[in-house]
This record gives C-alpha cells, sequence and structure tokens, in this order.
C-alpha cells in the first residue's frame, strides 16, 4: 500500500523489505481485511468471524497470531503508523533532495503529498487515527496511547522543519509554530472525513494544496 501511494507522487522511491514467511504473509493478510473492515464500519461490528472467513483461515490459526482481538487492533494500528510515517519520511526525504532550502523543500513536499492525497480514496480507504479516535472507548489503554504519542510525534516533526524554515524566511505576522505544525494533520484528519461524507475525492488534495499556499503567503516565499 505504501509504495503505492508514494508512486502517485513521481519516480518510484524503493522502500526496504525482507523475504516474508509463510507465517508472516498470513498475519499480514488478516491485518490487511481487518484494516478494511474496521475503516468501513467501525470496531466493534468487525468480527474475529468475518476476519477468518475473509482470510481463509482456522479461528486457531487466527489465535495462532493474535492473543485476541485487542492484540490485533494493536498489531494493526502499529502498523498503520509505520506505514503513514514512511509515507512522510520519505516524501521529505525526496522534497529535501529537491532543494536544500527549508521553506522550498516544505512546499516541495506539500505538493507531493497533495498528489499523493489526490488517490488516497483509491488506494488508502480509511484513516485508522480518525477510527480510533471516534472509537476509543472499544480499544484498551495501549491503542489510545499510540494514537496520542502518534500525533505528538506528527507535530514535532514538522515543528522542527517549520524552525528551518523561520531562520531564514521570518513570517510576515506572528505565527504559533505549535500550532501551525499541527494544522496539516488537523486538515488530513478533516479532509478525510469530509471527502467520504461529501464522496468528493478531490477535497483531500484540495485542502492541502490551500493549507501549501497559506505556508507560501505567511513566509513570502518566491
Amino acid at each position: 500500500m505504501v509504495d503505492k501511494l508514494i508512486e502517485k507522487t513521481g519516480p518510484a522511491v524503493q522502500l526496504e523489505s525482507s523475504a516474508q514467511t509463510k507465517g508472516e504473509r498470513t498475519r499480514e493478510r488478516i491485518l490487511d481485511v481487518a484494516y478494511e473492515a474496521v475503516v468501513e464500519k467501525g470496531f466493534a461490528a468487525t468480527s474475529i468471524e468475518e476476519l477468518v472467513e475473509a482470510a481463509g483461515i482456522t479461528k486457531s490459526g487466527f489465535f495462532y497470531h493474535f492473543r485476541d482481538k485487542n492484540d490485533m487492533a494493536r498489531q494493526l494500528f502499529e502498523r498503520f503508523l509505520g506505514e503513514d510515517e514512511t509515507i512522510v519520511e520519505t516524501l521529505a526525504a525526496r522534497a529535501r533532495e529537491l532543494s536544500d532550502d527549508p521553506l522550498q523543500s516544505l512546499l516541495i513536499f506539500l505538493n507531493l503529498y497533495a498528489q499523493m492525497m489526490d488517490d488516497m480514496e483509491t488506494l488508502h480507504p480509511g484513516c485508522m487515527v480518525a477510527a480510533v479516535t471516534y472509537q476509543e472507548r472499544l480499544f484498551d489503554d495501549a491503542v489510545r496511547q499510540m494514537n496520542v504519542d502518534y500525533l505528538v510525534r506528527m507535530g514535532r516533526y514538522f515543528r522542527d522543519w517549520l524552525e528551518e524554515v523561520v531562520a531564514t524566511n521570518p513570517p510576515q505576522i506572528e505565527v504559533d509554530l505549535d500550532a501551525l505544525a499541527d494544522h496539516l494533520t488537523v486538515i488530513v484528519e478533516g479532509a478525510i472525513i469530509y471527502s467520504k461524507a461529501l464522496r468528493d475525492p478531490e477535497l483531500m488534495g484540495k485542502q492541502t494544496r490551500l493549507f501549501r499556499n497559506h505556508i507560501k503567503l505567511l513566509f513570502r516565499a518566491r
């Protein structure tokens, strides 16, 4: 999934991969099925029985890989967050290769990210961060904390980048860098919900490009 999303932004980037055993492939297949079910109808409505049937395994096969449904949720969320961070890091690395200037590289990154978002609904049909947030009572403390830690981590990642930008391009008006760093994630998560509600697959890319324009105006990019 990560490769397909990143390919939409330009020349393919070879991500690290390792040969999987039969057991690992089975586990990944279960997680693939679980992801689609959870983002489509929610965690509570997703049963172990339907996952077993969809994955083509026995119930004992499910419990070979996961202690229970909550353990599966933790592993599923961990994989989702890992993929999300891989996408951000890969696109950021590509942007920084194209420009040494912090502001220009950030604008390139946002353009690449918007291109990816144009195909998000087809390739990445839902967001586990939103699913966990809206259904947090159904998940255990470990999953809820993973969600918080991820959002904080992403905020710090973009805060660090914005500090580089400010060092060479002071903002035109006073700005809270913490809030601005969180702004992209707020837009992405909100756009995913809006696009599904309005059945508008172009909305996510449009909103990301509006944020890019906001950055250009704020830091007076040439």
